[in-house]
């Protein structure tokens, strides 16, 4: 019995990054195996060329969209299976039209970014930056005044998250063990699933009014584009905490930059709008706000990412139900 056939398009240098031994002896047990030749991801000509006759094509950073020529060119293409955490940019109207389904193996790096957070929590709360910064000039606990030294404990804080995503669910849990009160602002989020998840649901203004935390975890689109405002972080507490692991353009970096210079609020921000930030940004300068290069998911080693595309790919061969499907109207409401 023939296999199906399943296009690899990712660029074989990212391989051992992508994939690990047993993704790819469950991949060759359930289908022939086409790969892209390049070393690099799949340009739209490539994908052109490589589609024709795949059932499933497996995609991630750097693969062309699949847009409308090569979705043509795709006569048999059923599935998409995604690594990554957004499939916007690689989907296309003619995708959806045809019918083919997506799945996203994002959720592998939902809680690699959900750790990192909580890791910036604790350090931003302990105030560990702006303390080392401060012995390493040559002091200690002499010099400082209580508001400069008065190192926090995350638990029994207030937290505050912006979005029930992906994300956003997997912060909860890890925040479990710390007693902290979490209020979380999503307008998808249902008071009953708000309970059910142990958390208080609030709008946007109520919970950086009460946040010692203020942690982003939502899409960014046209209704959360620079929904930070001057207004909104003008409202955060003298001290608070704001991290970014999400999307740079959900705050908008002027009104960020004058709020850090009255010195009342600490930032750590994992992504910026532009990225990177602008060689003389203010954000290079100030000294309560840390920046780091979009490093909050997996960066090295992906392998659990392919290792559930893959099985993705088998559950489709299968008849099987995806672990994480993706769907046309969820598009407003993911990352």
């Amino acid at each position: 019995m023939t296999k199906p056939k399943v296009a690899v398009t990712i660029g074989q240098s990212h391989y051992d990054r992508m994939f690990s031994a047993e993704a790819w002896q469950l991949l060759e047990e359930v289908s022939t195996v086409v790969h892209h030749k390049g070393d690099e991801p799949a340009s739209r000509q490539e994908l052109i060329d490589l589609l024709p006759g795949v059932v499933a094509c497996i995609t991630s950073w750097g693969v062309a969209q699949l847009d409308t020529e090569v979705i043509a060119s795709a006569n048999s293409l059923e599935l998409m299976s995604h690594m990554g955490s957004s499939i916007k940019r690689f989907v296309s109207d003619s995708l959806w039209d045809r019918g083919i389904r997506v799945t996203s193996a994002g959720i592998t790096l939902a809680r690699d970014v959900a750790e990192t957070t909580l890791g910036l929590m604790i350090v931003g709360r302990k105030r560990i930056w702006p303390l080392g910064r401060h012995v390493a000039a040559g002091g200690w606990r002499d010099g400082l005044v209580w508001e400069q030294w008065d190192a926090r404990e995350l638990t029994r804080s207030t937290v505050g998250l912006v979005g029930a995503s992906n994300v956003g669910r997997h912060v909860i849990e890890l925040l479990s063990p710390f007693q902290t009160t979490i209020l979380v602002a999503d307008p998808y989020l249902t008071n009953e699933e708000a309970a059910s998840l142990g958390v208080e649901r609030v709008d946007l203004h109520e919970l950086v009014t009460r946040a010692d935390v203020v942690s982003l975890h939502c899409p960014e689109n046209e209704h959360t584009r620079h929904m930070l405002n001057a207004e909104v972080l003008g409202a955060m507490k003298d001290g608070a905490l704001l991290i970014n692991t999400a999307r740079g353009g959900l705050v908008d970096e002027t009104s960020l930059i004058n709020e850090l210079e009255t010195g009342r609020i600490f930032a750590f921000l994992d992504v910026t709008d532009p990225e990177p930030p602008a060689v003389d940004s203010e954000l290079r300068r100030l000294e309560n706000v840390v920046i780091t290069p979009h490093i909050a998911g997996c960066i090295e080693n992906c392998t659990r990412m392919g290792e559930l595309a893959v099985e993705e790919v088998r559950r489709h061969l299968m008849g099987e139900p995806a672990i994480y499907e993706i769907r046309r109207d969820m598009l407003d409401r993911i990352a």
